[in-house]
């Protein structure tokens, strides 16, 4: 009796042994995401972030991600990489030569992790401060051999059948063209509703393009809280597939601002930066179902905050370029699987990493 007893206990508890440990697995299995949002902070490092939180009153949106990290920038040909390298590398998920858009270093294009999106079903949107033919948005919506090469990527832009919302500057690109075509009208012919202003959008459901201007939109603060109610009026239009959907937005004049050593300026697009994640987390929370993954494609300006008499007493900005610098720049999660996003990685992990966590 007494053998049988202690057998009879040694299987219970093997079974509750058992199931406990697949309870743990199921637990420990990678959260999957929904939709998935990339925010780029253009020339963003880590003191262009720490100077918000410098002079904000009140916690900052950086404050309300549970995970962080750092992203090397280096380009597959320059251990100091442009916006094109970097903002491909992150795109596309390969290093590839510095002026490059959406191509891999032997000029062969690669799909971004939008187009790859896209095929899953997912809708997808850019938005941004500058022109959408410059160098971060395109690396995401086309592939050229050269960042500079505005018309070329204008044309490809209006071709692109995978693609819903897309939200900035560069009407130029599209209407004053060497070749004289008017891609604007190609592309209201192709089903696309184009306008010049947000308050303008009449149908959530169709694929909808916003030039606000010739090129690149004005600095903050006079430009006001566009990207906040851009990037509020894409969430909403993308919201509403249940294949969820991928979304670009990039506070492009942070990096304008440091390439001038501007401070003021820096600190207003922090702040337009800032109210926007605000924005992209507040839906995230409520949602539960949204993957958000904010980074840069480089530092700019070689910004440090010192004291310059070195007596700790009050904090200056010096900037020692401006140009770009090879420096570390962060990687902030929040979501389904952000744990993912802590420690530090290539460049070119992150779309890895998104991609494996994202449906």
């Amino acid at each position: 009796m007494k053998t049988r007893s202690l057998l009879s206990i040694l299987l219970v508890a093997t079974a509750l042994f058992s199931s406990s440990c697949c309870s743990n697995n199921e637990k420990q299995a990678p959260n999957k995401a929904k939709n998935v949002i990339v925010l780029i902070g253009d020339g963003m490092g880590p003191a262009q972030v720490y100077s918000l939180i410098l002079t904000s009153p009140e916690k900052t949106a950086f404050q309300r991600f549970p995970y962080s990290g750092f992203s090397i920038t280096k380009s597959a040909s320059n251990e100091i990489t442009d916006s094109a390298a970097g903002g491909t590398a992150i795109a596309i998920g390969k290093k590839t030569t510095n002026k490059m858009v959406g191509m891999s270093p032997d000029s062969i294009a690669v799909p971004s992790m939008l187009e790859l999106f896209a095929e899953q079903g997912k809708k997808t949107g850019v938005v941004v401060t500058c022109s959408v033919t410059h160098a971060t948005p395109a690396d995401f919506i086309a592939h050229n051999i050269n960042r500079n090469n505005n018309e070329e990527i204008a044309l490809e832009i209006s071709n692109k059948s995978k693609l819903d919302v897309l939200f900035g500057g560069g009407k130029k690109y599209f209407t004053e063209r060497k070749d004289s075509l008017d891609l604007l009208g190609k592309m209201w012919e192709n089903g696309w509703n184009v306008y010049d202003s947000l308050p303008q959008i009449e149908d959530n459901n169709a694929r909808t393009m916003v030039l606000t201007c010739r090129k690149h939109l004005v600095k903050a603060p006079e430009r006001g809280d566009y990207l906040p109610k851009a990037t509020a009026k894409a969430i909403e239009m993308l919201d509403n597939s249940e294949n969820g959907f991928f979304l670009m937005i990039e506070g492009s004049q942070i990096d304008f601002a440091c390439h001038d050593n501007d401070s003021a300026t820096l600190i207003e697009e922090m702040r337009d930066f800032n109210n926007t994640l605000n924005i992209v987390l507040d839906f995230a929370e409520k949602d539960q179902n949204t993957l958000v993954v904010v980074t840069a494609d480089h530092e700019t300006g070689g910004l440090t905050i010192v004291d310059p008499e070195g007596n700790y007493t009050r904090t200056d900005f010096k900037w020692s370029t401006g140009s770009h610098s090879a420096v570390f720049v962060p990687v902030f999660s929040y979501g389904p699987g952000a744990e993912k996003f802590s420690g530090i990685m290539d460049n070119t992990e992150i779309i890895e990493r998104i991609m494996e966590i994202a449906k």
